[in-house]
């Protein structure tokens, strides 16, 4: 269960950290009103991630038993972490634009979250296949993993919501360069992990004797 609760918290940690669409809304509604209005942008993918979990797991339950189709979406997988490892060990910054916008920071939070690839592709492609596999463990392995990505999704953007209205220049400092930079190594290693089990998985290359 520490695996996965780890692994749940290294990948939330990620994604909450890396540049996109709904930490930049996180940052300018920080900005354009106040930390409150951040905080209520931060909470938008445990609105909106429900349903999205419980299509992806819907579809790989079906496709329990094509080890081929199952290891192919875990290569995919490994592609997508490598590419989020990729833009993570690139960062030099974060520069944010700010826009003109009314206020309603959680009803922007959660069309930005639902209108992004992002939430769709991580968990058809990384976030499911994990809970399956977990829950051949038992229960509480897939619920250690959301508890660990979320707490530290939101719980990241919630940090920086707080920082940012302290100082702007946060996002052009060493500290979050190299924390993303490390975490970029991580998820380096964990896409070559995930496309490892997708070679095993469709008969590439030989599973471990147990």
């Amino acid at each position: 269960m520490g695996y996965y609760l780890t692994l749940g918290a290294l990948l939330g940690l990620s994604a909450g950290l890396a540049p996109g669409p709904l930490l930049t809304l996180v940052i300018s509604e920080t900005l354009r009103h106040d930390v409150r209005a951040g905080i209520r942008v931060a909470l938008a993918p445990m609105v909106t991630d429900l349903p999205i979990i419980l299509l992806t797991l819907f579809v790989l339950s079906g496709l329990a038993g094509f080890h081929g189709i199952l290891g192919a979406v875990s290569m995919a997988g490994g592609i997508f972490i490598l590419s989020m490892g990729y833009e993570s060990l690139r960062t030099t910054g974060f520069d944010m634009k700010l826009q003109d916008a009314p206020r309603k920071s959680l009803r922007k939070g959660i069309l930005t979250n639902l209108l992004s690839p992002h939430p769709y592709i991580f968990w058809l492609s990384v976030g499911g296949p994990t809970m399956a596999k977990a829950l051949d463990r038992n229960f509480l392995a897939p619920a250690a993993f959301i508890a660990g990505f979320y707490f530290c999704l939101v719980g990241s953007k919630i940090a920086l919501a707080l920082l940012v209205g302290r100082s702007r220049a946060l996002f052009k400092g060493r500290a979050y360069v190299w924390t993303m930079r490390l975490l970029g190594l991580a998820l380096v290693v964990l896409a070559l992990l995930m496309f490892r089990d997708g070679l095993q998985l469709t008969g590439l290359l030989a599973a471990p004797q147990t």
